[in-house]
């Protein structure tokens, strides 16, 4: 009688657990965010080659679930008429979303979002680049993510613009909130926010999401980094806790430091 009353104990206390990295428990579950400006593969100490293995070794290093690209290159004749975020993927057997901003040098350049999960409804959200300010079209990438347990929540990687001049990123950002607003699933978003914590895009970003840092370490440049710009955020509303947060050091691969959060999804 005691043996029975001990395994039923023990069943009890697994089943009530979290489980770390994609697997899930009944109440919640681990999740491994990533968000990482790939500066389309080439190392800024060596202008013109490009290395994917080597964002593909820093990505392994980390073993995230998740993960939001920026700076990502289709078929560019500058960086040898490569599917970046289709190598990128493969080689970390994953799922992958590619999502055009613009057309460029024969090719594609956006962002991309990476799932160990399955990926359904993605959507390309145009933001908008203000007419004579001459910046760069951007782009939210937006897919639903579903777990092992049929749970789901909408992931979203972005890009805002890198003008001096915040007048384009202030637009992105409302449209981004206005996006968020309406959306029912439990939602992150994560990305190259070309801005710092204390500015008014990231104190609109703060109105509607929650960091996951909140005194951030400087991701931006890679030698000698100065400054935070790259952030992974979930919608207040959402049943996501934030367990860590860290700026992986690494210092080849890219112009901007990879940003990693564990996240805790409830259900």
């Amino acid at each position: 009688m005691m043996r029975v009353l001990l395994n039923l104990l023990l069943i009890i206390f697994v089943s009530c657990s979290s489980i770390r990295q994609g697997q899930v428990s009944s109440r919640s579950v681990q999740l491994k965010i990533m968000s990482y400006n790939i500066h389309i593969g080439v190392p800024p100490t060596k202008p013109g080659t490009t290395d994917i293995d080597a964002i593909v070794k820093t990505i392994q290093d980390q073993d995230p679930d998740i993960i939001a690209l920026q700076e990502v290159d289709v078929n560019t004749v500058r960086t040898g008429k490569i599917n970046e975020a289709a190598l990128i993927a493969g080689k970390l057997k994953m799922s992958f979303f590619f999502a055009k901003a613009i057309d460029h040098d024969g090719g594609e350049y956006g962002v991309a979002i990476l799932s160990k999960f399955p990926i359904s409804e993605t959507k390309i959200h145009r933001l908008t680049t203000v007419n004579g300010t001459n910046g760069e079209p951007r782009v939210m990438a937006t897919a639903k993510i579903t777990l092992n347990n049929g749970q789901s929540f909408r992931f979203a990687s972005t890009h805002l613009d890198a003008l001096s001049n915040s007048t384009n990123r202030e637009k992105q950002i409302s449209e981004i909130n206005a996006i968020s607003i309406s959306e029912t699933l439990p939602l992150v978003i994560a990305g190259d926010f070309n801005a710092e914590p204390e500015s008014t895009v990231i104190k609109k970003l703060d109105e509607l999401f929650v960091r996951t840092c909140q005194s951030c370490t400087a991701t931006f440049p890679v030698v000698n980094p100065r400054i935070a710009i790259d952030f992974i955020a979930y919608k207040r509303s959402s049943n996501f806790k934030t367990l860590s947060h860290s700026v992986i050091q690494e210092h080849y691969a890219s112009d901007h430091l990879p940003v990693v959060a564990l996240l805790q999804f409830n259900f």
